[in-house]
């Protein structure tokens, strides 16, 4: 895929520093990692368990926050933010996808869809239709008003990626999310993400065990000692 001419990336990690301590012992994680995520583009970070995919999709997501070094959202420098300016920023600019779809039960698929514009402040009618074109742009336009337990396992997971970019945002971080589900659904599932990627210009990164999946995307990194390394 050819990189266009934007200036700064939707993500920047920048030197990325995090360690644990487990008893006596302190494990680094991240050291010095960097990462540049560029609008409409998909990127998959496959390394071993334990490598720290996890930790680096939360400090990337403001979930999380580093040690030491600094996450760039849009250009701009996020450690000295307040809790309420980082949630904001999760809340308008972020989409999260999980390995589990996380959905409220009791809730329809568009009900689903509907809660992050409305807890965002907008009315009611303008997240019902939003909610609708985004499911029906996924394949579940006949399925919204249907709540998870009477959704396949792939149309769950469809419905958490159409509420995860419900509000439009300039970065999807997924943490597995075809994970749980069988090759062909999950193939379904990918391509509906890939789909979005197209159509909205979000830079999407996904932690993956599925090097299947991983070929079929713009880029492919992985953790070494603690740094991000390109593959291929």
């Amino acid at each position: 895929m050819e990189q266009e001419a934007e200036d700064v990336p939707v993500v920047y990690l920048h030197e990325i520093k995090r360690q644990y301590t487990q008893g006596t012992e302190t494990l680094t994680i991240l050291n010095g990692a960097k990462l540049a995520l560029w609008a409409g583009q998909s990127v998959a970070l496959v390394a071993p368990s334990g490598a720290g995919k996890s930790t680096l999709l939360h400090i990337a997501g403001l979930l999380e926050t580093p040690d030491d070094g600094e996450v760039y959202i849009g250009g701009a420098p996020t450690s000295q933010l307040s809790d309420i300016e980082r949630t904001l920023i999760r809340r308008t600019d972020i989409g999260f996808v999980y390995q589990s779809h996380r959905l409220l039960p009791e809730f329809s698929a568009l009900e689903n869809v509907m809660l992050p514009q409305m807890i965002r402040g907008l009315k009611r009618a303008e997240t019902v239709k939003r909610a609708t074109e985004i499911l029906a742009y996924l394949g579940l336009g006949d399925r919204i008003k249907h709540r998870p337990a009477e959704l396949s396992g792939g149309e769950q997971q469809r419905v958490a990626i159409a509420r995860a970019v419900a509000n439009a945002p300039r970065v999807l971080f997924a943490d597995e999310p075809t994970g749980n589900l069988d090759p062909h659904t999950a193939d379904h599932v990918f391509g509906a993400m890939m789909q979005l990627v197209k159509a909205t210009r979000v830079a999407m990164l996904i932690v993956t065990h599925n090097m299947e999946l991983a070929g079929r995307m713009d880029r492919r990194v992985s953790l070494e000692e603690g740094q991000v390394v390109e593959l291929d």
